[in-house]
């Protein structure tokens, strides 16, 4: 039986054989790298999505503004900004995507992490990656080379604080021992996603993680990924991907490629969203940053008209 079946963000988002939605912070829409990010207007959608039946609201984590890699995703630090949302939601999973384990102390990731899922009510999934900003790496004094052994450093070191009382922890960045991390998730354990490859194979990634979050690629590329990810564990462990969507007001309106998504009407969508459902993907992330209407209007239309295909599973 799968542990987080009892945890209820994971049980909210994922289920064999099933697809539920989610949404990115900033849910707005915006030009550039910077958005508004007016807290009032967020949280106030935030709520909308988590009354409409959204599965889970996801933030981002890009420590440095570089101009040149461009977008910034919700500005705010997310833990910060995860407690402020835990605070003004009550059901909506909490989903990170994704943490960059290879420039922040694994210890503090777990603390963090933990922490979040504890306020929050069991409603953290921690999706992780090692980073591509060329900016990052020299910032934070981190050998990009060394993103790899140091993603597997992060995960082995969170998943051993959370399960385990006073570990002894040895690695290139823990040297822990007579100490603790405080507080533990309620399950010793905390559903952990990994971003695309992160320096890692397949094989790792299924071993290793709790799922996979991808990104947007043509069906068949997606199929074929999808089914050697299904073949190389006997357990049900998710697949996620991102999805922009430009929504327009034509229902009809036949999909018009945009970067990693569409322009698109609500009908095309749903079909489209129908046959990821089919290939095996497990919940969509939708981020709204390129649409030309109001992300009022479109979370509203898609609350109302897309949802009622893809509703939040109703947890445990």
């Amino acid at each position: 039986m799968n542990p987080f079946n009892k945890h209820k963000g994971y049980s909210r988002m994922f289920q064999e054989n099933n697809l539920t939605l989610g949404l990115f912070f900033p849910l707005e829409a915006y030009e550039g790298s910077i958005p508004e990010m007016n807290i009032e207007k967020q949280i106030k959608l935030a709520k909308r999505a988590e009354a409409l039946n959204f599965a889970a609201l996801h933030v981002r984590d890009v420590p440095l503004y570089d101009p040149y890699f461009g977008d910034v995703g919700q500005i705010y630090d997310p833990w910060v900004y995860l407690g402020y949302i835990a605070a003004h939601t009550k059901r909506i999973a909490l989903g990170t995507a994704s943490i960059i384990l290879t420039l922040r102390h694994p210890l503090h990731v777990a603390k963090a992490a933990a922490s979040i899922d504890k306020i929050s009510g069991e409603r953290l999934v921690l999706g992780v990656a090692t980073g591509d900003r060329p900016i990052e790496f020299p910032a934070f004094a981190v050998d990009s080379e060394e993103r790899g052994t140091l993603f597997r450093e992060s995960i082995s070191v969170m998943k051993k604080a959370w399960r385990e009382e006073f570990p002894t922890i040895r690695s290139p960045r823990a040297n822990l021992s007579n100490g603790d991390v405080l507080p533990k998730p309620r399950l010793f354990d905390i559903p952990v996603l990994v971003t695309g490859h992160s320096s890692q194979s397949p094989e790792w990634i299924a071993q290793n993680s709790d799922g996979w979050l991808y990104y947007p690629r043509n069906p068949k590329f997606q199929e074929e990924l999808i089914a050697n990810w299904r073949s190389l564990t006997d357990q049900f462990k998710p697949f996620s991907q991102s999805l922009y969507v430009d929504l327009a007001e034509d229902p009809n309106h036949a999909p018009i490629p945009i970067h990693l998504g569409f322009r698109i009407g609500r009908n095309p969508l749903i079909e489209f969203i129908e046959n990821l459902k089919i290939l095996g993907v497990n919940h969509v992330i939708i981020n709204l940053k390129y649409g030309r209407r109001p992300a009022e209007e479109v979370i509203e239309e898609l609350g109302e008209e897309v949802l009622p295909h893809f509703p939040a599973l109703t947890g445990k």
